[in-house]
This record gives C-alpha cells, sequence and structure tokens, in this order.
C-alpha cells in the first residue's frame, strides 16, 4: 500500500501530517479495516476521491483545511456500503460523540456515557 496512491494527503518528508487528533484517528482506523479485508485501497482511493470531488462541486475551495473531513466521510461511506454499520448507526454514534465532546472539559479525553446516545 501506498500512501502517495492517496490524493491530497498533507505530508512531510512522505509521511502524513495531522492537525488534529480525530484526523489521525480516522487514518488509523483506515488502515486497519482495510488490513482487516474490509476494503481494498483502489477501493479506498476511489471513495475519497468521489468525496473529495462531491465537496469541490459544492463549493469546497481544496485549501487542504478540509481534506480529513473527506476521509471521514469516505470511511463512513465504505463502512456503510460494506454493511458493518448503517448510515443511521454512524449518525447516531457521531451525534452520541457530540454530546460527549460538549460537555468535556478542554484538554480531557472524550468518554462516551450510555446518556450520550439519548440526548
Amino acid at each position: 500500500m501506498k500512501l502517495l496512491a492517496t490524493p491530497g494527503m498533507p505530508q512531510l518528508d512522505g509521511e502524513p501530517v495531522f492537525a488534529e487528533p480525530w484526523q489521525a484517528q480516522a487514518f488509523a482506523m483506515t488502515l486497519a479495516l482495510h488490513q482487516r479485508g474490509l476494503f481494498t485501497w483502489p477501493e479506498w482511493a476511489d471513495a475519497l476521491a468521489a468525496q473529495i470531488s462531491a465537496a469541490q462541486v459544492a463549493g469546497d475551495r481544496d485549501l487542504g483545511d478540509t481534506y480529513y473531513r473527506h476521509w471521514l466521510a469516505a470511511l463512513e461511506a465504505l463502512v456503510a456500503a460494506k454493511g458493518v454499520a448503517s448510515a443511521a448507526e454512524l449518525a447516531r454514534l457521531r451525534e452520541a460523540w457530540d454530546h460527549a465532546a460538549d460537555r468535556t472539559p478542554h484538554g480531557q479525553p472524550i468518554v462516551l456515557r450510555p446518556e450520550d446516545f439519548s440526548a
């Protein structure tokens, strides 16, 4: 697998660069799911390219600050397409995570609680 085959990935000295911890986590989840055989790297590259293309058509100016949002959207789309989780399940998890993040003090780890799923 070549990281250079991933279009537009922010890099420094051939290594990926992450501005936020969630970006590194999304990257790591993608690699783990690929290594477990959920999707091929060409499937991944196609999914990411489709997300970036759709975002550009919708007005994304491609300044590099939205790259990992497209990365995450591509990962969610592949996970749903492969039947691992539905789009509704992913939305439920995203909402729970947002709720947990809202109540977590800055600098502290975000921990999901049962009540985050009913908010």
